[in-house]
């Protein structure tokens, strides 16, 4: 996990292209910079570099391979998999200063961002002009630079798609220094390969994002959610195909469980709606009308109660809606705040598979004596599965989390998914993907990589390396 080594003459020439008070060296890099939100892979920067613009990002980029540093990219920290950690040092690129919002473009329903911008702040900016962004993962205080890296989904994502299907054009920096736009406003594309596609999700190791051009929607006028309890987490999931084979089209189809929901119930402090079920499905429906929504969520709810359900609960007023969705954007907080230590898995199956692959983790749980909590996206088969360290040593922890790991990656390969839905691979689950891929897909993705960085210098040791 090293480099070479950053010089004295490197920091004072660095120094120079960001400015004093943006060049960290030393003990003025705090301890944050050395991890991601799970702490799982750890190792500090050499040098962190607080940039401001494409032009900074393509001297720095130039410089460092001249000089052979290896170089990392960092929004604020929120992922899971260690991507954004400096495993080899040298240099980190701090993006949160590029957070500007640059244009609103009505006519063609785009905005354009840098890529600090924070999904919570991008959400709010379009909504107050009548539009819509629907990527919408839980974290909200991630960047869209960051989003991009991993073409991230989250829960609406059943109905608008992932992070890419908005992403029109690219500003993004070689590791040589050059600039490059990638796509733009258009609409449509078939000028070659598409370069902008590739680069989304490559989690840092291609190039560097500068700047996005992001396609919006007309926001909805009408959003109403159901909260449905089940007896079972079999009827619940079961319950998921018929859904989403219905014409009802709903914007998201959550699943969760009643001692997650608890957990977030005593992290928040606030009581959720109903918490007597041990299941629950949470699905939202949107529109421009409250007679479109009402036919959906109707239908919808009469198909639930024919797979089983115990009620529906409709959650029409800003309380009720507020109430729910704080508590479902805080199961990943409320999770880790009751383990002394975690790690997790986001692998996504087919919808048809859910409840059979949500059996196997109580089943593995009960095997490994680890507790494994659990909730997704149920309605695009994504499901987010924590391995919890309670009263165990750490020692036994990393073995039980070794033999979880495996067969949780087995058993999503056996039903046809892949071992992460939107979290990306990273430091953390790259020897997982290289033991799944065929080897022809493996040299592809290094070959790739080899062609935009021949040094090997950007984001090194993650994903396919």
């Amino acid at each position: 996990m090293s480099g070479r080594t950053v010089t004295a003459q490197d920091v004072a020439a660095l120094s120079a292209i960001v400015g004093a008070p943006n060049c960290l060296y030393k003990e003025a890099i705090s301890e944050d910079y050395g991890h991601d939100e799970l702490g799982g892979v750890c190792s500090m920067p050499e040098i962190v570099l607080r940039v401001g613009t494409t032009g900074e990002v393509s001297e720095i980029l130039r410089y460092a391979s001249q000089r052979e540093i290896p170089l990392v990219v960092r929004g604020s920290g929120t992922g899971l998999v260690g991507a954004a950690v400096a495993v080899r040092r040298g240099i980190l690129l701090d993006m949160t200063r590029m957070n500007r919002i640059l244009e609103l473009d009505e006519d063609n329903l785009t905005v354009t961002v840098q890529p600090g911008v924070l999904l919570m702040e991008l959400a709010e900016f379009v909504q107050a002009h009548g539009l819509f962004y629907p990527p919408d993962p839980g974290e909200k205080s991630a960047t869209i630079g960051g989003n991009i890296s991993t073409n991230a989904g989250g829960m609406r994502a059943v109905k608008y798609g992932v992070t890419r299907d908005f992403v029109r054009g690219l500003t993004v920096v070689l590791p040589s220094g050059e600039v490059l736009e990638l796509g733009g406003k258009v609409v449509k594309n078939s000028s070659g390969y598409s370069l902008k596609d590739l680069v989304i999700g490559s989690e840092g190791t291609l190039c560097v994002i500068t700047q996005a051009v992001l396609k919006l929607l007309v926001l909805p006028t009408v959003v109403v959610s159901l909260l449905v309890p089940f007896s079972s987490a079999d009827e619940a999931l079961d319950a998921v195909p018929a859904i989403v084979r219905s014409k009802a089209n709903p914007t998201a189809i959550e699943y969760m469980s009643r001692d997650v929901i608890l957990m977030a119930e005593k992290y928040l402090g606030k009581k959720f709606p109903d918490t007597h079920a041990p299941a629950y499905l949470l699905l939202t429906f949107d529109g421009n009308s409250l007679e479109q929504v009402e036919q959906s969520y109707a239908a919808t709810a009469e198909l639930c109660l024919a797979h089983g359900a115990q009620d529906v609960l409709i959650v029409d007023t800003d309380e009720r809606k507020k109430c729910v969705w704080d508590a479902r954007g805080a199961f990943l907080e409320a999770i880790k705040a009751g383990a002394v230590e975690m790690d997790e898995c986001d692998v996504v199956v087919p919808r048809s598979c859910i409840a059979d692959y949500i059996k196997f983790t109580h089943r593995l749980a009960e095997k490994l004596n680890l507790r494994i909590p659990s909730f997704g996206h149920a309605g695009d088969g994504n499901l987010h599965i924590y391995l919890c360290r309670d009263a165990m040593s750490r020692q036994e922890f990393a073995a039980r989390c070794k033999d979880a790991f495996a067969a949780l990656y087995a058993r999503a390969a056996q039903e046809g998914g892949k071992i992460s839905g939107e979290h990306g691979i990273g430091y953390a689950k790259k020897g997982y993907l290289q033991k799944q891929i065929p080897p022809a897909e493996l040299a592809l993705m290094r070959g790739i990589k080899a062609v935009f960085d021949p040094q090997n210098l950007l984001n090194p040791d993650k994903v396919c390396e």
